[in-house]
């Protein structure tokens, strides 16, 4: 049985490789049918708002990533109702289905996993 996989991504699309190395990892656990959720806390909730023009700041976008999470088997996806108030963020306009979580069912969903990466 494999072991679950929470992969934490903390960093905004815009500050580094992070962003995009989480997504890397989902999406390769995925394809390998590994069962991957993927949390996105802090400042990388602002991973999901949309409208974002990384080019300017010749960055990779990394819509095209977060929209092929499903399509690789990762279904599971949440952001913290904390970072998404914290940072101005409505969850009706997030560029992503996710699943907002309250602080106690954050601490919840870490002990549902095997393993937890945080980038």
């Amino acid at each position: 049985m494999s072991q679950s996989l929470l992969i934490i991504s903390r960093q905004s699309p815009w500050s580094g490789p992070s962003a995009r190395e989480a997504l890397d990892i989902a999406l390769a656990g995925g394809a390998f049918d590994l069962p991957v959720g993927m949390l996105f806390l802090d400042d990388g909730a602002f991973q999901l708002a949309p409208g974002q023009h990384p080019a300017h700041l010749q960055q990779k976008d990394l819509q095209a990533n977060l929209q092929a999470l499903p399509m690789f088997g990762v279904d599971d996806l949440y952001v913290s109702a904390r970072s998404l108030r914290e940072r101005g963020l409505a969850e009706e306009r997030l560029a992503l289905a996710v699943e907002v979580l309250d602080d106690q069912a954050l601490r919840d969903l870490l002990q549902r996993y095997d393993q937890v990466i945080t980038l």
